[in-house]
C-alpha cells in the first residue's frame, strides 16, 4: 500500500530552521512528482511546494518562496523540506503527498498522518 511517514517536526523560534523528512513506500517512488502542504490550525490546507520526478524542478508557494527548499532522494525513497527563517505563520501540520500541486491538495490527507512545526517564541 502506498504510505508516507513524515519527520522532523517541532518547536521552534522565529528566525529558525528546521529540515523535514518524508519516507516513501509502496509505489516506484522515482517515478513521481511530490509535494508539500501545510494546514494550519483552524484553516484550509495549503500548497507549499513540488519537485518532478527528476528532481531538476522545483516550484514553491509565494509564502515561502526563497525561504524554503524543496529535494528528493530517490535512492532512499524520501521526500525533504528544507526551511529557514521560519515564520509565526508557518505554524502548521505538514504532509508530503504524491503528484503535483492540483492532486497533493485534493489528496494529502490519504498518505499519512503529517509532521507539527509550531514557529513560536
Amino acid at each position: 500500500e502506498v504510505q508516507v511517514v513524515e519527520s522532523g517536526g517541532g518547536l521552534v523560534q522565529p528566525g529558525g530552521s528546521l529540515r523535514l523528512s518524508c519516507a516513501a513506500s509502496g509505489f516506484t517512488f522515482s517515478s513521481y512528482a511530490m509535494s508539500w502542504v501545510r494546514q494550519a490550525p483552524g484553516k484550509g490546507p495549503e500548497w507549499v511546494s513540488t519537485i518532478n520526478s527528476g528532481g531538476d524542478s522545483t516550484t514553491y508557494s509565494d509564502s515561502v518562496k526563497g525561504r524554503f527548499t524543496i529535494s528528493r532522494d530517490d535512492a532512499k525513497n524520501t521526500l525533504y523540506l528544507h526551511m529557514n527563517r521560519l515564520k509565526p505563520e508557518d505554524t502548521a501540520v505538514y504532509y508530503c503527498a504524491k503528484y503535483g500541486p492540483v492532486r497533493a491538495l485534493q489528496d494529502f490527507r490519504s498518505w499519512g498522518q503529517g509532521t507539527q512545526v509550531t514557529v513560536s517564541s
